[in-house]
């Protein structure tokens, strides 16, 4: 066993230990899970690179014959809607030297490599290969490779090792969950990517739980989405949430759909698609959070705005992206510091007690559905 295989191991032992502690002796994990690069390789082997990843909203398509570019774990990718508006995900990398085709976004019945001119259909066929006189090549067997993908709630999820199991086979109970917002039908308005440099489940523990919204957000988020509301709801196999409700007496912000309960209207239902996606559903505004683990202390992120029809007006939506971009900015300076930390020896092996379950009990469905994935590593 080498160095590396068995710090993992020691790790995976000491995840499964924490997780089956009781909710009374509810720890977090000791800061060398966020900062040893052994156990991060750990990760992206048996979790992330086996597991589903959002890409963002479906509908950023736009309609037939469009595409945008994406990446998952380092591995570039086509995002296309070709002639009969039918959305695949696919490789994006050129079949001949392996050139990335694009790394934008743009409408077009076909896609040509930079490199050498060979072009591509929008459902991955090849369509050109110029100047090739190779015997043994068959332009007609030539195509991108297409990668899994499926669509829940309008979300586009991208599965790189093809055997998954089906993503809506652990997140049922987050269907119901968001049943009456109508999350499908939520229209797309706006996209940002950046990179964090902190550890991917940093990210994901800070968004998911309650507990410092008063304090890293007196101005941004205290007012509407105060900690003393904050109330955990459903979890599941593949999945954890917890509401942000609203004080008595705040301005609506939106109506929604119109099946939603006067309880539904007043808070954000926050919620996790494990492992890496996070998002805020409020009734008229839906905030998704698509993680990237780059490296064990960076993650790009992506995140997508969209809202309920039109429900909100322009100037409105406006306010609301430069809100989300002050909240983000609020929370990747504080875990950029955290990172930092975690790596000092006072909290390498410390393990520090978790609240209760309204405030973070999502951080243990997490910390649960790492070690189901991990300990057995």
């Amino acid at each position: 066993m080498t160095t590396s295989e068995g710090a993992a191991t020691a790790f995976a032992a000491r995840l499964a230990r924490i997780a089956a502690l009781d909710d009374a002796g509810a720890t977090t994990l000791p800061g060398a899970f966020y900062t040893c690069e052994a156990w991060f390789a750990s990760e992206r082997e048996k979790l992330l690179e086996t597991s589903w990843h959002c890409l963002g909203r479906v509908d950023e398509i736009a309609g037939p014959n469009s595409y945008r570019a994406a990446s998952v774990l380092g591995e570039p990718l086509l995002v296309t809607s070709d002639e009969g508006g039918r959305v695949r995900v696919l490789s994006n990398v050129c079949r001949h030297r392996a050139m990335p085709l694009t790394d934008g976004a743009g409408r077009g019945r076909l896609l040509v490599c930079p490199y050498h001119g060979w072009s591509y259909r929008l459902d991955g066929r090849l369509a050109r290969a110029p100047g090739m006189e190779n015997t043994g090549f068959e332009a007609s067997r030539c195509r991108l490779p297409e990668v899994r993908s499926t669509v829940w709630q309008g979300f586009l999820y991208v599965d790189l090792s093809g055997r998954s199991m089906p993503l809506e086979a652990d997140i049922s109970g987050l269907d119901r969950l968001l049943a009456r917002y109508e999350t499908p039908a939520m229209r797309f308005v706006h996209a940002e990517e950046e990179v964090w440099r902190t550890n991917w489940k940093c990210l994901v523990e800070n968004f998911m739980e309650g507990y410092h919204l008063s304090v890293v957000h007196p101005k941004t988020l205290d007012g509407y989405t105060p900690t003393r509301l904050a109330r955990k709801t459903a979890n599941g196999p593949g999945f954890t949430s917890y509401a942000a409700n609203y004080p008595d007496g705040i301005p609506s912000r939106g109506l929604g759909a119109p099946g939603l309960t006067p309880e539904e209207r007043q808070r954000s239902t926050l919620f996790c698609v494990f492992p890496t996606q996070v998002a805020s559903q409020a009734a008229s505004l839906l905030v998704s959070l698509c993680l990237d683990p780059v490296a064990v202390d960076e993650t790009r992120v992506r995140w997508t705005l969209s809202t309920y029809g039109d429900d909100l007006g322009e100037d409105v939506l406006e306010e609301r992206i430069a809100l989300w971009r002050e909240v983000n900015r609020e929370d990747r300076e504080k875990l950029e510091r955290l990172q930092v930390a975690l790596g000092a020896r006072a909290a390498r092996d410390h393990a520090g007690p978790l609240a209760g379950a309204d405030l973070e009990g999502t951080i243990r469905d997490f910390h649960k559905h790492l070690a189901s994935r991990l300990a057995a590593c």
